[in-house]
């Protein structure tokens, strides 16, 4: 998993990578808010970011702001990382869009299982995602008829939208999901076939 790192403190953005490429992670290190903001609106961007909260031309929570302020199907996960550990500090970098808070000096113990629940997280928001597309996709397939069809009242034949007019069986095959299979009816047999008394239903399909 790729994570964005955003952190104008050099000993801090060592360990911080240092402990992510342990984890498997492939990092991805910013030194103000800027250059973060930049990294996770490329086309590849980080899915997981971890932002320290003061940092020079833009801090962490405008970062947050920003990001969560354009809709996305599959947002990033963002942690807050910072000293500042007042309530209301808090409640100010969850209100401006992030997904977690941690506070420094923080433990590695720590650090590592607040990065796993955001790869869960993620998991979970890409397979939503994916259920979603499929879901469209399902229903972009879907032949329904809908409103008034313009049928003549004696050749039956329906007049499509480019006004063709085409036999009823091809107009409901090409709008929806039903497949024709021909016979006749009891009247047309005893038209065609005079006297002619089929033993079931069937016998004429």
């Amino acid at each position: 998993m790729k994570v964005l790192i955003a952190d104008d403190d050099l000993t801090s953005r060592n360990v911080l990578s240092s402990i992510l490429k342990k984890l498997g992670c492939e990092v991805v290190a910013t030194v103000n808010g800027v250059e973060a903001l930049a990294a996770m609106r490329q086309q590849d961007a980080p899915r997981l970011a971890i932002l320290d909260w003061m940092m020079p031309e833009m801090d962490g929570v405008e970062v947050c702001r920003q990001l969560t302020a354009n809709r996305m199907d599959q947002p990033p996960y963002i942690i807050i990382l910072t000293t500042r550990d007042k309530k209301e500090d808090i409640v100010a970098g969850l209100d401006a869009g992030a997904n977690d808070y941690l506070t420094k000096p923080f433990s590695v113990a720590e650090l590592r299982a607040r990065i796993g629940v955001g790869r869960r997280m993620l998991e979970m928001q890409a397979q939503l995602a994916s259920t979603i597309s499929e879901l469209r996709e399902a229903l972009n397939h879907i032949k329904t008829l809908r409103g008034i069809v313009p049928i003549c009242a004696k050749c039956k034949k329906i007049r499509d939208d480019k006004g063709y007019w085409e036999r009823v069986e091809v107009y409901v095959t090409r709008h929806s999901e039903a497949q024709f299979s021909h016979g006749l009816c009891p009247d047309c047999m005893e038209a065609m076939y005079p006297g002619f008394e089929p033993k079931s239903p069937s016998a004429i399909a």
